[in-house]
């Protein structure tokens, strides 16, 4: 009997070591899981936000505008237009809109440019 109790705590240690052991590993796998189903969409979003932005830099440049006067025609401020031409925010779609009107292209044709 002596023996069991001088062994007690041991035994306890030795199930939280293996409990926290396949806790950390059923982390690691969650989070894994989590990274392998969301990596496919970051890339194809960044794809998508580069190609829009090209394509409405190219357009201001067809019509041979300046970025300031999109901003002031559309109402936003001249880094909003950078940000969309960059790719680092997307226009909302009333801004979306009023970017095809401003190049006189249907806002279809604006957006089958982007991939």
């Amino acid at each position: 009997m002596r023996t069991f109790l001088a062994m007690a705590p041991v035994i306890l240690i030795n199930v939280a070591v293996w409990g926290l052991t396949i806790y950390v590993v059923i982390l690691a796998i969650k989070a894994l899981r989590k990274y392998i189903r969301g990596g496919d969409n970051r890339p194809e979003t960044a794809a998508v936000r580069k190609n829009l932005g090209e394509a409405i830099k190219e357009h201001r440049l067809r019509c041979q505008m300046t970025q300031e006067f999109v901003a002031e025609r559309l109402g936003v401020s001249r880094q909003a237009v950078s940000k969309w031409e960059s790719g680092a925010s997307d226009p909302s779609t009333s801004n979306l809109l009023a970017l095809a009107k401003l190049f006189g292209v249907p806002a279809e044709d604006l957006l089958r440019e982007v991939e």
